[in-house]
């Protein structure tokens, strides 16, 4: 059976990375838990590669409580002190007290839209942005929408949401398709939302 086409950004040697792509990049998210998550890895991944964070998927879920943001919203310097040590996860202090600002921040959006799925997706008007591409070169660090996202959410108290973040986060949450032309998700997925 021939290998199925997949984005150049894949290492097929990695089966969890295949497995991220395959089953969950750029799938659209409508569930706040899940979007605060990729939110939450998606800081943490500044600086390194995304296949660092996926790696510590499982220790940052059990350091951040599920990732259930009234949970993270009341973790305190004690708490902080401790993620510090745990290998699990990337210990640098920025990125952990970002974590729980924005977990406080993703609250107060929650409240004030409904859900932050409500308040992220007006971002895009509500329906997945398509891009066509066809090799590495051809991928956006950013887009007007990941700016215009990245601005609102430092207004609103976010940390670590600069433009490349905001805009890796709207391609892992399926706020925009990113998959290549020859991807064999990139049809799977646009048939959800067609």
């Amino acid at each position: 059976m021939p290998e199925r086409s997949r984005c150049p950004w894949v290492d097929r040697k990695k089966p969890d990375y295949v497995a991220y792509h395959d089953t969950e990049w750029g799938v659209p998210v409508h569930d706040d838990r899940l979007m605060f998550e990729f939110l939450t890895l998606e800081a943490a991944q500044a600086g390194l590669s995304w296949y660092t964070i996926l790696r510590r998927r499982e220790g940052y879920r059990q350091a951040f409580a599920g990732f259930a943001p009234e949970d993270v919203a009341r973790f305190d310097e004690e708490k902080i002190k401790a993620m510090l040590q745990d290998p699990g996860i990337i210990r640098n202090r920025a990125k952990i007290e970002a974590a729980v600002a924005n977990a406080r921040s993703f609250l107060d959006v929650q409240e004030e839209f409904g859900s932050f799925c409500a308040y992220i997706w007006r971002f895009v008007d509500g329906r997945p942005k398509v891009n066509v591409l066809r090799s590495l070169a051809d991928y956006p660090t950013t887009s007007p929408e990941a700016e215009a996202l990245s601005r609102d959410l430092r207004q609103r108290g976010f940390r670590f949401v600069g433009p490349v973040i905001c805009y890796s986060h709207m391609q892992a949450t399926g706020l925009v398709n990113d998959h290549t032309m020859d991807c064999y998700r990139r049809r799977e997925i646009l048939a959800t939302y067609q």
